[in-house]
């Protein structure tokens, strides 16, 4: 469903990538990702989109938003922020959906196919609309993770679906278990 000579441009949800890839047992070569969609076509951005605590002393992600941003990786953040939910948990909210759709949006003319990796339903009407630019979009998520984590009003929308459990032994790596679980208490909306 790729090109050669198609200009593309990735929007990777860093939470919701994440989140999938955790859920099929693996975690994401960055190096590896980059390298496979140069290899399809003309790469031309690869935007990874994060909120960031902002008070804390060490954040786990740090260090990966560091490396992507030296590696060839629009990085886009904004800080998180802390809240405690009605049963008195502490909660991290870190939504980046409005940077991602804007950005998308914004390249759209420049770009020939988009590829979004997120399962995220609320990028529907987004994705929607670059279509009607004449291009093409690709979204990268799962549905053999239970509950599947892609929307199906955006897998409907998008004009090819790829299933990120076959992309494990391009882009994936064993989890590390030594890691912190960054994004284990960020919350989407």
């Amino acid at each position: 469903m790729f090109y050669r000579d198609e200009r593309l441009a990735l929007f990777i949800d860093g939470s919701n990538l994440y989140a999938a890839a955790k859920a099929l047992g693996f975690d994401i070569d960055y190096k590896l990702l980059r390298t496979e969609f140069m290899r399809r076509g003309k790469l031309l951005r690869a935007f990874y989109y994060t909120a960031l605590l902002e008070n804390e002393e060490y954040s786990p992600i740090r260090p990966l938003v560091d490396w992507l941003n030296y590696n060839g990786y629009n990085m886009v953040t904004k800080p998180a922020k802390e809240f405690t939910d009605s049963m008195g948990r502490r909660k991290i909210k870190g939504n980046m959906d409005i940077e991602l759709t804007v950005d998308a949006m914004e390249l759209a003319p420049h770009v020939d196919h988009i590829v979004i990796f997120s399962g995220d339903g609320d990028f529907r009407p987004m994705v929607e609309s670059v279509q009607r630019q004449g291009v093409r979009v690709s979204v990268v998520s799962t549905i053999r993770s239970n509950p599947p984590m892609i929307a199906d009003e955006l897998r409907r929308q998008c004009d090819n679906f790829i299933e990120l459990d076959e992309l494990k032994d391009v882009i994936g790596r064993p989890p590390r278990p030594d890691m912190q679980d960054s994004y284990g208490e960020l919350e989407e909306s």
